[in-house]
């Protein structure tokens, strides 16, 4: 594992609503403070999805209180019940924190930055937009929601960036164009995007054909965004007459776990591919949600990620698990 998880209490010490569909929350942990992280990082969350413990991830929101975790949660009532269970706390729950960490790698040397947030993207990329402006460097945010009521941190991002906060908002027409935003950036330039999944697809193709570093354009995922809706599917396993139903509010990874068919696994965000298995049927359709493969790879449905990644129908997969003899 790149990363080491430590957990620890924390209280939930204020919640308020920032738009109709985001609410954000404030988290004490016993220890005392928050531990010293990279801006754009994550923690994990233990929380009870219809009576049952998981884990879901949510990046952290610049603070000036280091005393407490600052995240947001969007209520999705097309996910895996994550939002709905964090939704459910009230002041003074008690919840269960991993301790922060980053995969977003930035190259923090560079002059020029091109940050860009899609809806609840704007989470990490506001902690980032905050990091840049204490070393005086003033960077672009393009931030691209449904409408201006839809926009967490309006207020905070304005302050913070003046001019160099671009609003793009669908209902008053004003989508983002990511092929001229692209060829307009300086040749130095870096691109820091959070989003959800066609956005960040439209990104990498964009960014390609303006015939950028790959390397430069960097990126986070929802995690649980995709190209389909979130349904119950089935998975069968190769060589064994196993066939596994994972539900809306599971991811596979868990499923097969559960089953016992042990699955190594890293990030569980779809970003490192450490759990990635082989495809060996597709009764239906994959919905790939990583940010691992390539289009090619994802179009060949060789692989899957399944932390991340889901399907319409049934698969067949092999784990490569094989149970020790007796």
């Amino acid at each position: 594992m790149r990363f080491a998880e430590h957990w620890n209490w924390c209280t939930v010490e204020t919640i308020r609503d920032v738009t109709p569909q985001i609410r954000e929350f404030r988290l004490r942990p016993d220890s005392g403070g928050v531990p010293p992280c990279p801006a754009g990082s994550h923690i994990g969350v233990n929380v009870l999805i219809d009576g049952q413990p998981a884990r879901r991830s949510y990046s952290l929101v610049e603070t000036n209180d280091p005393s407490t975790y600052r995240i947001a949660v969007r209520l999705a009532p097309d996910s895996r019940g994550g939002s709905r269970g964090m939704w459910s706390l009230r002041a003074g729950a008690r919840i269960e924190t991993s301790n922060p960490t980053s995969l977003l790698d930035i190259d923090w040397t560079r002059q020029n930055y091109c940050l860009i947030a899609g809806g609840i993207g704007i989470t990490p990329i506001m902690a980032i937009a905050a990091a840049l402006r204490r070393t005086n460097i003033d960077p672009t945010l393009h931030y691209a929601v449904k409408s201006r009521g839809d926009a967490a941190f309006l207020d905070e991002l304005s302050a913070m960036l003046g001019d160099r906060l671009i609003m793009h908002t669908s209902d008053e027409g004003a989508r983002i164009d990511l092929d001229a935003t692209f060829r307009a950036l300086p040749d130095d330039a870096i691109a820091v995007i959070c989003g959800p999944m066609r956005m960040l697809e439209a990104a990498r193709r964009a960014w390609n054909d303006s015939g950028r570093a790959p390397a430069d354009l960097r990126y986070e995922t929802f995690g649980s965004s995709g190209l389909m809706p979130t349904a119950e599917f089935r998975v069968r396993l190769k060589d064994t007459d196993t066939e596994l139903v994972v539900p809306q509010n599971s991811s596979m990874l868990d499923a097969l776990n559960a089953a016992g068919f042990e699955v190594i696994s890293d990030c569980q965000r779809g970003e490192c591919g450490v759990c990635a298995v082989d495809v060996v049927a597709v009764d239906g359709e994959i919905d790939h949600r990583d940010v691992f493969f390539s289009d090619q790879q994802k179009r060949d449905n060789r692989k899957i990620c399944p932390c991340v990644s889901r399907a319409i129908g049934a698969i067949t997969i092999d784990t490569l698990y094989r149970p020790e003899a007796a």
